[in-house]
């Protein structure tokens, strides 16, 4: 069986075409666009009429591809920027009347979930505690868990382009901002450091974007060409430091000269990396790794353990 997983995210909305039965399956099409729905509307709780439009034009492309390839199902979430808009349940409901596509708005906690299934697919958990990871333009997800075991998650409101359009006000980003920056993330997580204490993850996973693009800075660095069937990627602790000393000196025009970085991740990746250097400073972790996969893979396997129970 053919289907399509749809991740209508706050910057990006993906497509992943995939060949499922019951005992294989094969991932055959990707494609992203940068829709960016959540800009300029996003901590006001709305949708643009722009965003709103870029929105509808995605999901149209989908469409054709999704037809051209013959897709029997079609399975399609949208996560913050629309979860928390006024107006995105109008936005699901112009996107199922102009293209016949259903999209089910998820909430937080099934967010973390799908991504700790992603994680758990792409990396041996091992018996350590991880902290799994996943930023957002709209919310961050935070999942503690060994290979066996889920010890905590939750998922946050704060997401890459909150941030952004809250703090990031100079290019390159000052001291100022920073300090705010790291003052917010003192107040706002404090669930975060309480289950850290408790149950002491050493390992974080990284997912999504922000990680997939700071691996591809430290391998253009290093001269590693990855293989694009790995399910793992490289980003030594101390690489992503001197990464992110990098960033924090650079306007966006220095930025997206950087080998490895792309447009689509060129606002976000400043915020963005500031959080984890905070994150891995203030939970004293030892390591980074990071997951290839994360949400569309998640749902992918979910669709598949469903197929595999019947």
């Amino acid at each position: 069986m053919r289907v399509a997983i749809i991740d209508l995210g706050t910057n990006t909305f993906h497509l992943m075409l995939a060949e499922v039965s019951d005992t294989s399956h094969s991932i055959f099409y990707r494609e992203r666009i940068p829709v960016k729905v959540g800009e300029r509307g996003i901590n006001k709780g709305e949708i643009t009429p722009e965003a709103m439009q870029r929105a509808l034009e995605a999901l149209r492309a989908f469409q054709g591809t999704i037809e051209k390839n013959q897709v029997e199902k079609i399975f399609g979430t949208a996560t913050s920027a629309i979860r928390n808009a006024s107006n995105g349940v109008s936005l699901v409901q112009e996107i199922e009347k102009q293209t016949g596509i259903e999209i089910e708005i998820i909430s937080g906690i099934r967010e973390a979930e799908l991504i700790q299934l992603g994680a758990r697919e792409a990396l041996d958990f091992g018996d350590e505690k991880n902290l799994v990871m996943d930023i957002g333009g709209g919310s961050i997800e935070f999942i503690i868990a060994d290979k066996s075991t889920t010890y905590w998650m939750r998922s946050f409101e704060i997401g890459g382009q909150r941030l952004v359009e809250r703090f990031h006000k100079s290019d390159p980003i000052v001291s100022e901002e920073i300090q705010n920056l790291q003052s917010y993330f003192e107040e706002k997580l404090i669930e975060l450091y309480d289950a850290c204490a408790e149950f002491q993850p050493k390992v974080l996973v990284g997912c999504s974007g922000t990680f997939d693009t700071l691996s591809d800075i430290y391998c253009e660095e290093e001269g590693i060409q990855r293989d694009p069937n790995d399910t793992e990627f490289p980003l030594p602790l101390e690489s992503f430091r001197k990464i992110h000393d990098a960033l924090l000196q650079k306007n966006r025009a220095e930025r997206l000269r950087i080998p490895g970085m792309i447009e689509m991740r060129v606002e976000m990746i400043v915020v963005a990396s500031i959080l984890v250097q905070f994150i891995v400073e203030k939970l004293d972790l030892q390591k980074i790794r990071v997951s290839a996969y994360a949400l569309k893979e998640g749902i992918l396997f979910n669709v598949i353990n469903q197929i595999q129970a019947k």
